[in-house]
């Protein structure tokens, strides 16, 4: 094989692995898709550049998202603008793929934010309700060691914030990509920006549209956390509080079926009303979930505890009649499935911000 083709060869099974998302680290992926192609060792001097990567990656997005592509990209930079204006008093400048137009499946909006108080920073957020979690992250370079903070909110689409020093607003940073200085824009140069992507927008109108819509995944996660204060019967579950609960009974649900968004939110959201009302909790729950669920996965909260019924052989010949008539029917049964096994002490399940977050990227996946 010439060393050209090789080469195309390395870049394509590489972008792949980032496309995916089963390598996040461009000299990771280049390695990986070296050994493959070449089976085995390749000299890193002979790697593609990460630049190369990075346009057959914006080839896989053009191919794969399509139209939808160009409508993500203005949703997510009025999230963007909302909290630049929102972080102003920190000198904030959006970087990454928001910024230059090149996002795909899982692009995050990356913004530096300037302070010597991290805390500072994360108030803003507490006053906003918005939920994130702080990293701190040790990188050794030139023998040196340097702790980065980032800042990660939960949104429509996520933001990672990237604490800096407040000298270091005028720093110029250097791309790991090009070895060239990092594009950013300043809150003026990326309202300035969209004026000209966007002409006749009216950025205050869409602004203020964004801030009124509700975020679901806000209302789930509000429904969510006080289940575990919500303490069952131990008769009936062994493995302890609702939140525990749901959390195994979603962690099933996506093992079963594992691209079906209303199945899995079905799973996760089923007991919500226990923390509303323990007497009722099916009815509770389907009141504060109205609007933000589909008519399927309402259906299949409605009728779990039916489903139960039909486990034990107690349901009426008539009610069973009339669940098998629903074409969710067999779906209602696994969920039933999902809901009686997960019921394991001590069992390791992801935590409710990881549980929202997946069902989100999922519905990006599928939207």
């Amino acid at each position: 094989m010439n060393s050209s083709k090789m080469r195309r060869q390395i870049v394509f099974e590489a972008a792949r692995l980032m496309y995916s998302r089963k390598e996040t680290e461009y000299y990771r992926a280049k390695m990986k898709a070296a050994r493959k192609v070449c089976q085995g060792w390749v000299k890193p001097a002979d790697l593609p550049s990460n630049r190369e990567i990075r346009d057959e990656i914006q080839r896989f997005a053009c191919t794969f998202e399509g139209e939808s592509r160009t409508e993500n990209l203005l949703a997510m930079r009025l999230q963007a603008l909302r909290y630049l204006r929102l972080f102003k008093a920190f000198h904030p400048k959006i970087i990454g793929s928001t910024l230059t137009g090149h996002i795909r499946q899982g692009s995050d909006i990356d913004i530096h934010v300037f302070s010597h108080s991290c805390e500072a920073v994360t108030t803003q957020l507490d006053e906003e309700g918005t939920p994130y979690h702080v990293e701190h992250k040790t990188v050794k370079k030139h023998g040196e060691e340097r702790v980065f903070t980032h800042i990660h909110v939960q949104d429509t689409y996520p933001v990672e914030l990237t604490l800096y020093p407040t000298e270091k607003s005028s720093y110029g940073f250097k791309c790991s990509i090009t070895g060239k200085r990092i594009e950013r824009a300043t809150l003026p140069e990326f309202e300035q920006l969209l004026e000209q992507d966007y002409p006749g927008i009216d950025l205050d109108q869409r602004l203020a549209e964004v801030e009124e819509s509700v975020d679901r995944f806000q209302i789930y996660r509000m429904l969510l956390l006080p289940l575990a204060a919500v303490k069952q019967s131990k008769k009936y579950h062994p493995e302890g509080d609702a939140l525990y609960h749901s959390l195994q009974v979603y962690d099933l649900a996506c093992d079963e079926l594992p691209y079906d968004e209303e199945f899995q939110l079905a799973a996760l959201l089923h007991d919500v009303g226990k923390a509303i009302d323990s007497k009722n909790h099916v009815e509770a729950g389907l009141q504060a979930l109205e609007g933000f669920i589909t008519d399927r996965t309402a259906w299949l909260i409605e009728h779990h505890m039916e489903a139960h019924l039909i486990r034990s052989g107690t349901i009426g010949a008539r009610a069973r009649r009339r669940l098998m008539a629903n074409e969710n029917y067999e779906d209602l049964l696994l969920l039933e499935e999902c809901d009686h096994s997960g019921r394991e002490p001590g069992v390791q399940v992801p935590d409710v911000d990881d549980a929202l977050e997946s069902i989100r990227e999922l519905s990006r996946l599928c939207s």
